[in-house]
């Protein structure tokens, strides 16, 4: 009898099965291991003291951002709908516990570190904050003259009471909340333990079997007096905060009355505001409202000195209707901000790491002009390793050049002293036809760009306020010049802001070309957006919110499928964060397929790693270094045909939805060959590299077994910038290079 052929089991297409429920991170909470991750470098022994400080200042600057935004965000979304829940499956008042929680632990070790670690280390360095209860008579002295001259004058306090409204304070400024004694002859109402219903009162209050009146003040600290004072020193520096400072003078506020209490606090409102664009008949005027909203917003957060009282925190919860998990006792200096002056002090260089200063690209020769190299091959720079000089050289020489006819420029974000935009009011001075893309709607940049938008208009540039319902973020340049053979454009595609400052500490990439053909795309994209209209079929470039997504979607699904066909697939990339659903599990589907997947996500990651059956073969790392990791670059294996990218967006909703990004292929092999390098150079890094686990918490990798040699990303990108420039100028002194007369045309 034959045997009977035994069925071939056909590989289950992952693209039909389910995924699991649990798939999802919280957001927040995934970004809350950011901050971890950064505060574990304020942590790192090995590093020098002032730059374990800048990133401790840094967790804390973090931290304002999120509770402004995020936890501003919850709450509003409470008061909506408090059990909407989130791709985690998460209600809104879960996320809010949740993230209370985590957030006043972190803060804890913040404080421990700085209060039993870095401010005694300091210390033995010769940087010392000084306590002025216990200091000398002649430090006193110095402090209270300073105290005298330059500080009494300016501040003012504020009298409290129930029968006028809470003063309109600052948020995250420092302030003091005095406590006084009620004068018996003292008419209105004052506060006392009855009124704000304490469970436990004063000793003599206790003792008397009655209420206790109180008085309230509150002294505003501003920002026109700076925050560290110096005092005498016979070596380093010794310091006192401005708080500390009135806090040891304030009974000359209140002459004859007694302070029974001065204690630091600091509000943080709710910034999580959008412009309803629908109501606007003014972009400009809607922004401006919006900052003044935020300026008015709901409290969120009240950080104050871990001594105060129970009157006084009472006191300030009630006046700003504020709940135990809005409050922080804070064991030390509130904004922690002060840190980065520290770090910026002249003198102290050995507890500072050794500055690694940007290099000049070797292919840019200072003695032609940005439009000869450029017509020369495609360029890439990796920043800031590599100077962001050429393109602020690029739009400077435009500016000027007879030839150009054309500037077009969107601007995000850019610095206080703008080179750019100061170049481009100068062309359009010029007679040069000039437009450039402001968006007003930048987070936290709005009253500078509605400044700069202003000022470009009177000197004669076309500014377009951006796209109604959508921020525009895409990084992209245009100069238009006639040649001999015609027009050619010239551009710049980034990943970062038109800011030569952050230029110098955010990490990443720009390209320069003359490509017609993206040129054509480029084009193509910004007169449909300063044109408010629908845009043509771009060749070669994807923008969000009409393209990317579906480009995006359809490059990871080619990769599953060659996978599934035998092929071999990977995909890299490197993101700031992966929040979208829908390409996490298009990820999921393709581990599920068995292509190679290695993600650097440096802040939010909400796709699990490495669980079975779902997600084995994708890897995340984060890198957290000297320099603010910032380049969007992604790479598919395209059955061999590499496929390259660099991009203005995130993997985020709110930039494939709801933000003008643009995802830009790289074409030239020279700059294809260096990009997909730098992205490959990150994950060897085994010194400030996190592995994701796939419980949403990460592990530092280390050297491994005895004797491997650490191998640092930022560090060996630094030095191939290094190299590169070195081996360009040795080569220069091994060419004889003639002079040639100069003839007249």
């Amino acid at each position: 009898m034959a045997k009977k052929k035994s069925a071939v089991k056909k590989k289950a297409n992952p693209l039909d099965l389910p995924l699991p429920d649990d798939r999802f991170i919280n957001r927040e909470l995934g970004w809350l291991e950011f901050n971890e991750r950064v505060l574990d470098q304020a942590a790192d022994a090995s590093l020098p003291l002032l730059e374990r400080a800048k990133f401790l200042a840094i967790t804390g600057s973090n931290f304002d951002e999120f509770v402004m935004v995020r936890i501003g965000g919850l709450k509003l979304q409470f008061e909506r709908n408090a059990m909407l829940h989130d791709a985690a499956g998460l209600t809104v008042s879960q996320q809010i516990n949740a993230v209370s929680s985590r957030c006043k632990e972190m803060v804890d070790r913040q404080y421990q570190l700085l209060r039993d670690v870095l401010e005694p280390q300091l210390a033995d360095a010769d940087v010392c904050r000084v306590n002025l209860d216990s200091a000398n008579d002649r430090v006193r002295e110095v402090a209270d003259r300073r105290f005298q001259t330059d500080v009494s004058a300016v501040l003012s306090p504020q009298a409290l009471s129930h029968d006028r409204p809470f003063p309109l304070l600052q948020g995250l400024g420092v302030h003091l909340c005095v406590r006084l004694r009620a004068e018996p002859t003292e008419t209105g109402k004052q506060f006392d333990d009855e009124d704000l219903e304490q469970s436990s009162a004063s000793d003599e209050t206790q003792s008397k079997g009655d209420g206790e009146a109180w008085q309230y003040a509150v002294i505003p600290l501003g920002r026109t007096v700076p925050r560290l004072i110096p005092v005498p020193a016979d070596r380093g520096l010794r310091y006192v905060l401005l708080e500390d400072l009135v806090m040891h003078n304030v009974e000359e506020y209140f002459p004859g009355r007694e302070v029974m209490e001065c204690v630091p606090f600091r509000i943080t409102r709710n910034a999580d505001i959008e412009l309803q664009e629908d109501g606007a008949a003014d972009l400009v005027d809607g922004m401006e409202e919006i900052l003044e909203s935020r300026r008015l917003s709901r409290v969120v957060r009240l950080e104050y000195g871990a001594t105060a009282s129970d009157f006084t925190v009472a006191f300030l919860s009630e006046m700003m209707q504020l709940t135990n998990q809005d409050l922080y006792p804070i064991d030390g200096p509130l904004d922690l901000s002060y840190l980065f002056t520290l770090h910026g002090l002249e003198g102290f260089d050995s507890l500072r790491e050794q500055p690694w200063l940007p290099q000049a690209n070797p292919h840019i020769d200072p003695a032609e002009t940005m439009f000869a190299t450029i017509a020369k091959g495609d360029l890439m720079l990796v920043h800031p390793y590599e100077r962001f000089d050429p393109i602020v050289r690029l739009i400077e020489e435009a500016a000027v050049d007879p030839d150009v006819l054309a500037i077009k420029q969107v601007l995000y974000r850019t610095s206080k002293r703008s080179p750019i935009v100061a170049a481009l009011m100068r062309a359009a001075e010029r007679g040069k036809y000039v437009s450039a893309i402001v968006e007003l709607k930048a987070r936290f940049d709005e009253a500078r760009n509605i400044e700069w938008a202003r000022e470009m208009e009177q000197a004669g540039v076309q500014v377009i306020y951006g796209i109604r319902g959508l921020k525009t973020h895409a990084k992209v340049c245009i100069i238009v010049r006639r040649e001999p053979q015609g027009i050619v454009r010239y551009m710049h595609f980034g990943t970062g802001n038109y800011n030569e400052a952050t230029a110098k500490i955010y990490s990443d990439v720009s390209l320069l070309t003359c490509n017609d053909t993206l040129g054509a795309d480029a084009t193509t994209f910004f007169n449909a957006v300063t044109g408010a209209s629908q845009p043509q079929q771009l060749q070669v470039l994807s923008a969000a919110p009409m393209t990317l997504r579906k480009r995006l979607l359809g490059l990871i699904e080619a990769e599953t499928k060659r996978c599934l066909e035998g092929q071999k697939a990977e995909i890299v990339a490197k993101v700031n964060s992966l929040v979208d659903t829908q390409v996490i599990d298009a990820l999921y589907r393709a581990s599920q397929a068995g292509v190679r997947i290695r993600l650097n996500v440096r802040g939010v990651c909400c796709l699990r790693p490495g669980v079975k059956g779902l997600s084995e073969s994708i890897e995340v790392i984060s890198i957290v270094d000297r320099f603010l990791e910032h380049a969007r670059i992604i790479y598919f294996r395209h059955g061999g045909d590499d496929e390259l990218f660099i991009s203005s967006a995130d993997w985020m909703p709110r930039n494939l939805d709801r933000r003008v990004e643009l995802f830009v292929p790289v074409q030239d092999q020279t700059c294809r060959d260096k990009l997909l390098s730098t992205l490959r150079t990150y994950f060897k890094d085994n010194t400030n590299c996190w592995r994701m686990l796939s419980t949403g918490m990460y592990e530092r990798t280390t050297p491994g077994k005895i004797g491997k040699e650490t191998f640092q990303a930022q560090r060996v990108l630094h030095s191939r910038a290094v190299e590169a420039i070195r081996k360009a100028k040795q080569s220069r002194r091994t060419t004889f290079e003639t002079h040639e007369p100069k003839h007249e045309k």
